[in-house]
C-alpha cells in the first residue's frame, strides 16, 4: 500500500519549514498539500507534489467536500502544524466521513514522531 503525507499549508509561512523538513527528510510515496493557490505559486516542497487547492474563505462544508472528493487510497501520514483551524477540522472531518484511517506525524526536538 502507497505511503502518502497529506499536509494542509497556511498562507502563513512560519509554518512552512515545519513541512518541508518532514517532506525532505522522510520517503513517501506521494505528497498531497491542501491549500490555496496562492501558496501553491509561493511554496516550493522540493520534492512532487499533488495539491488539493481550496479556498479557504469558502464555507466549511465546500472546503471538506472538496478534500473529501480527493482523498487518495493508501496508508496516510497527516500534518495539520501549518494553516487555519477550519483547514484542519475540514480535512479531519473529510477523513472521518470517508473512514479513512490515518497517522499524524509532527517534528519534535527529539525527531520525527509519529502518532
Amino acid at each position: 500500500m502507497a505511503k502518502i503525507f497529506l499536509a494542509t499549508l497556511g498562507v502563513g509561512k512560519g509554518t512552512w519549514g515545519h513541512v518541508s523538513r518532514i517532506i525532505s527528510e522522510q520517503e513517501f510515496d506521494k505528497i498531497i498539500l491542501v491549500s490555496t493557490e496562492w501558496v501553491k505559486e509561493n511554496f516550493n516542497p522540493q520534492k512532487d507534489a499533488e495539491w488539493i487547492l481550496i479556498n479557504n474563505r469558502a464555507g466549511f462544508d465546500i472546503i471538506k467536500d472538496e478534500i473529501k472528493s480527493k482523498l487518495p487510497l493508501g496508508e496516510l501520514v497527516v500534518s495539520i502544524i501549518s494553516g487555519s483551524g477550519k483547514e484542519h477540522t475540514a480535512l479531519l472531518g473529510a477523513l472521518k466521513e470517508a473512514k479513512m484511517d490515518y497517522s499524524l506525524v509532527i517534528l519534535t526536538g527529539g525527531g520525527t514522531k509519529f502518532y
